[in-house]
């Protein structure tokens, strides 16, 4: 059988799985333009630089995810599609076929597990779990001109769905690509990501995805107590990892930490990230976008209401 779960604030549990489904109430399209139309406002150099005062927390939780331990089971996914109420995958979960293609998270995916060939070891491919990271200092929240993004005590950069318009600057703003944006709901707009189950760990819980990995592959914990174990391994086992923690500095560091056996480049991570947040360099990005592109969301909603309303009566 696998590992135990890992709970790096001491000792090892699986956790209960939890109904995640949350409910969309659809809006009143009014509102939504009318919110658009405010946003024009936001615009303002200064009133961005109130958007950013964004620091980190000491206790913050975080997760470790070890890649030489995973072996592309892709129970993460099975847990974490049971813990939020997503949809029955395209491809089972149980089917290896889908590491054919490079995948990324969508709306009905939190997280996925891609495959990648091992230059230290032909035939024994490495797996990475791609999820949102949940910088430190997020820049999806220093983009988003209504605050839909906060940063919380515990961890998580979690997204309020009933105060979005459906802009996307955060997908712009992301250096991991990791929002992802609903287009199966045209009069809903809804940013959709992993929330590293915030619910579960208020609780007392961890994630669903740590819960679910047989291996032992993601540890979850608070952040400074993750980098001890992370460099703890690289310093005990140093032709097994490389000399690098993913996360600890990058865009001014992420909840979200990774172990590797090969460099982090020919996983796909992007390398060329500053230590500095990226928060700084998205502080005047809103006064640079003209205000047709902020309203575009809400004319192209409209749009789409008026033809769908004139159908049905035709």
């Amino acid at each position: 059988m696998g590992k135990p779960v890992k709970d790096a604030r001491g000792g090892s549990e699986r956790d209960k799985r939890e109904d995640g489904r949350t409910t969309v109430n659809r809006r009143d399209f009014l509102r939504g333009v009318a919110v658009a139309g405010g946003v024009a406002f936001l615009g303002t150099p200064a009133d961005a630089e109130a958007l950013h005062d964004l620091s980190g927390w000491p206790d913050r939780m975080g997760m470790l995810t070890d890649l030489t331990e995973c072996v592309g089971c892709r129970s993460c996914e099975s847990a974490c599609n049971a813990a939020n109420g997503l949809p029955a995958p395209e491809v089972p979960f149980d089917e290896k076929s889908v590491f054919e293609r490079k995948r990324r998270p969508t709306a009905s995916a939190y997280t996925v597990v891609n495959r990648y060939e091992n230059r230290k070891g032909p035939g024994n491919p490495i797996y990475r779990k791609v999820q949102c990271n949940h910088c430190e200092e997020p820049s999806c929240a220093s983009a988003c001109p209504v605050r839909a993004y906060t940063k919380t005590p515990e961890g998580p950069v979690l997204y309020d769905k009933d105060v979005c318009f459906g802009c996307r600057y955060c997908m712009v703003a992301c250096p991991f690509y990791a929002p992802a944006y609903d287009y199966d709901s045209a009069l809903e707009p809804k940013i959709v990501k992993c929330t590293m189950c915030h619910g579960k760990i208020k609780a007392g819980g961890i994630p669903a995805c740590a819960g679910g990995c047989p291996m032992g592959a993601i540890t979850f914990g608070k952040r400074g107590t993750l980098l001890k174990i992370a460099r703890d391994r690289i310093r005990k086992f140093p032709a097994r990892y490389v000399d690098q923690i993913y996360g600890e500095y990058e865009a001014g560091g992420t909840s979200w930490l990774y172990l590797s056996g090969i460099p982090f480049g020919e996983l796909d991570f992007p390398t060329d990230l500053p230590r500095k947040p990226i928060v700084e360099n998205t502080k005047g990005f809103l006064s640079a976008v003209p205000l047709v592109l902020t309203l575009w969301p809400a004319l192209l909603g409209l749009c789409y209401a008026a033809n769908r309303n004139k159908e049905e009566k035709g």
